[in-house]
């Protein structure tokens, strides 16, 4: 690509424009419509057709680079499970306030049994009533009951990651249940 002095140019990563000041080997340089100078690689850079005056962020520009990347970042932001508005997602709290009354006479491992316990319980009842989805919330803490969990659900017929950060924050744990046809 050459880009000379003087070209209108956008920048691929974001939503810069501006003109072409000066070129210095593979530094080019360019001022935007508030007088600011910013330099980019040459790579960074797509040259703006006369035609092309006014750009949006992306969806006038005409370049095969620029298209394929958002293309691939449309494809990469596919969930892995597909939702439906009538699909029900067990949620399973897995702190220790909402499992017992009173935590005075335990201690953390009895605490983490306990814990661990009721998780094994209920991925199973789902296993047996054929849920598809659930999700553990467990809190962030230290991080040994995420471990803890993450090495249970290893023993069953799961595919497990990190929940919803807008939904359930750091600490939850989304599993998905493989069920056989029969």
């Amino acid at each position: 690509m050459n880009i000379k002095i003087g070209d209108k140019v956008a920048v691929v990563d974001d939503v810069i424009k501006g003109i072409v000041s000066r070129v210095d080997a593979d530094m080019i340089y360019l001022i935007d419509d508030t007088k600011m100078e910013f330099s980019f690689l040459a790579t960074e850079l797509i040259v703006i057709e006369e035609s092309q005056s006014e750009l949006t962020k992306y969806s006038d520009i005409n370049n095969q680079l620029l298209n394929a990347k958002i293309q691939n970042e449309n494809q990469s932001k596919q969930s892995a499970f597909k939702k439906s508005k009538s699909e029900i997602v067990y949620e399973v709290d897995l702190h220790i306030n909402q499992l017992v009354n009173s935590t005075k006479s335990l201690d953390n491992y009895d605490m983490l049994n306990i814990q661990l316990e009721t998780a094994k319980r209920k991925i199973e009842f789902a296993i047996k009533k054929r849920f598809s989805k659930m999700v553990f919330i467990h809190g962030v803490g230290e991080g040994v009951l995420k471990s803890e969990l993450l090495r249970l659900l290893k023993n069953y017929p799961v595919k497990f990651y990190d929940a919803s950060y807008q939904k359930y924050g750091l600490g939850a744990t989304e599993v998905y249940i493989f069920q056989n046809p029969n």
